[in-house]
């Protein structure tokens, strides 16, 4: 082992940052038995999330936070040197040989001055002036982050900070240094780089500009911990930009960018750590800017112009309000997120398609989108005519048709763990829960949000109960269509076609048992739909134009 190995490792995990917050906790409470309120101190250190979430006075009650850190403000290099100054005279002095704390620090061996390091002691902008309107954008990795804060700092006459840009520039300009140098390792291999030199970095950008009139900061913040570090020493930002893109799209422009411009961070194995990570912090990321109101969501899958129209009304809505308002993209169209007239998908890549919709817009919106879709039930008996009109009101009304049935039955075929579970249920004649059929079909249905104008649904609901978890789950139906066949013609229908297909197997008494179960079942769904004024109930014992002609008069009322 080299013995830059253990430096790195301490380096990456901020393992002198926690140090460094737990001795600032021990000099201000200096407690009585300091072992006890050093375990209590880790245990907090694991609730928060590891070393790389303390900070100097993560252990420092509210009531000395207005207190400077207790290195006085001086370089982080010399910290160690004034909690443990070398007039110490300590027992043992083999620990002299080991090499200074100070040294394993990402944050040490830096060419930057005492004032640099002295830069989260002031305030970034003059608080006795109104700070320049911030935008942050963000997104992905090859979601076009880097384009659009272009686009809109020349829009508007803001000035643009690409943090990446910053980091990078850094790097070489200071390539034989040795924190920079780990740095530099850190980003090629897809990791984010550390939370308090990007803020450092950051601060002194804005600092050179201090009269701009709005700045666009481009790739920060990554996670939750960054957005609150940035509010905490620089300011809370004036619009959110979040560039949605879909996880394969993101990776096929990272490769493409990778043989264009050569860039390190845009290697396989960095490429797939980055996308990992945005899809880890994506979500929390999202939420929190949600819960403040300062966020708007664009899908960044279309062309470039379009995605920068829509941003643009959005600023013009929020910085500028004295302008004629115009419509915002806050309330997404879904149909330009997914590309209509594809193939269907396997069940594992609807699975996958419903996460990263999830991702790109939150679940909260994702809810809200899914009510707002219209669905049609189909109910009827066996042999009532369901497959062969659903087939043509699909074609007619452009409907995505979801049979329940051959929904489970795709999905028997796939490696995940649901379907797992599901091929276990049917071998051993158990029913299906209901949270499985909702989970499958909501993510049928996602997976379909841009590509039709409604869906047709046909098998489900059964029975009362899954028609209240459809409409709580899911969505409430627009109309529910009930082909109404008498018992006789169902069973002259199903002997016909047990005949047709020579399935022996399929007798009267068979077909009277399956009867006799549907009925029960359906009763109580369509008194159900007819007491909250949803059911059409159509004669299904005429003709099949007949019987369509009456089913299109009735969906014309919706679609």
């Amino acid at each position: 082992m080299s013995s830059a190995d253990p430096k790195e490792y301490l380096a990456r995990r901020e393992i002198p940052q926690m140090f460094e917050g737990l001795l600032n906790g021990l000099m201000c409470y200096r407690p009585d038995d300091p072992v006890d309120y050093l375990e209590n101190c880790l245990q907090k250190v694991r609730e928060l999330g590891g070393s790389e979430k303390v900070k100097w006075d993560t252990f420092v009650g509210p009531d000395k936070r207005n207190l400077p850190p207790l290195n006085g403000g001086q370089a982080r290099r010399s910290f160690f040197r004034n909690v443990l100054p070398e007039s110490c005279n300590f027992p043992y002095r083999r620990y002299d040989r080991l090499p200074p704390i100070h040294q394993f620090s990402i944050e040490s061996d830096t060419d930057l001055s005492e004032t640099a390091e002295l830069i989260e002691e002031y305030e970034v902008f003059d608080p006795s002036r109104p700070h320049p309107k911030i935008i942050l954008v963000i997104g992905g990795p090859g979601s076009g982050k880097g384009t659009q804060s272009l686009k809109i700092a020349e829009r508007y006459g803001f000035e643009y900070i690409s943090v990446g840009e910053l980091l990078r520039k850094k790097i070489h300009s200071t390539s034989s240094n040795r924190k920079w140098s780990l740095i530099a390792k850190i980003i090629t291999t897809g990791e984010l780089a550390p939370q308090e030199t990007t803020i450092t970095e950051i601060k002194q950008k804005l600092m050179q500009i201090p009269d701009s009139e709005g700045i666009v900061i481009d790739g920060f913040p990554r996670d939750v911990a960054q957005a609150l570090s940035f509010e905490d020493q620089i300011c809370t930002p004036d619009l959110v930009v979040f560039l949605a893109c879909a996880n394969h799209k993101l990776k096929e422009r990272l490769l493409k960018r990778a043989e264009q411009q050569g860039r390190p961070d845009d290697n396989l194995k960095a490429i797939q750590r980055r996308l990992m990570n945005f899809k880890q912090n994506a979500v929390p990321l999202v939420n929190y800017f949600q819960e403040k109101g300062l966020i708007i969501t664009f899908d960044a899958d279309r062309d470039e112009e379009d995605v920068f129209y829509d941003i643009s009304l959005a600023v013009d809505n929020k910085l500028f309000p004295a302008k004629e308002p115009a419509a915002g993209p806050s309330e997404l169209d879904l149909s330009l997120i997914l590309d209509a007239g594809e193939g269907a998908e396997s069940p594992a890549e609807t699975d996958e398609q419903s996460e990263d919709i999830a991702l790109r817009f939150g679940d909260d919106y994702l809810r809200e989108e899914i009510k707002k879709v219209k669905i049609a039930l189909m109910l009827g008996g066996p042999a009532s005519g369901k497959g062969t009109q659903c087939e043509r009101l699909t074609q007619k009304y452009n409907l995505t048709y979801l049979s329940m049935a051959d929904l489970l039955h795709n999905h028997l075929g796939t490696p995940s763990e649901r379907s797992k579970l599901l091929r276990d249920l049917v071998q051993h004649g158990s029913p299906v829960p209901e949270d499985i059929i909702l989970e499958i079909l909501r993510d049928a249905v996602v997976s379909s949000l841009g590509g039709s104008r409604g869906f047709l649904l046909d098998g489900f609901p059964c029975e009362v109960l899954q028609a209240q978890e459809l409409e709580r789950r899911l969505c409430a139906p627009s109309l529910v269509l009930y082909l109404d066949c008498s018992a006789d013609t169902m069973t002259t229908r199903l002997v016909q076609r047990s005949h047709m297909t020579h399935r022996n197997e399929v007798t009267t008494e068979n077909i009277k048992r399956r009867l006799q179960i549907f009925y029960q079942g359906i009763e109580p769904v369509t008194t159900y739909y007819h007491s909250r004024a949803q059911l059409c109930k159509i004669n299904a014992e005429k003709s099949p134009d007949e019987v369509f002609l009456q089913l299109c008069k009735s969906l014309d009322s919706i679609f």
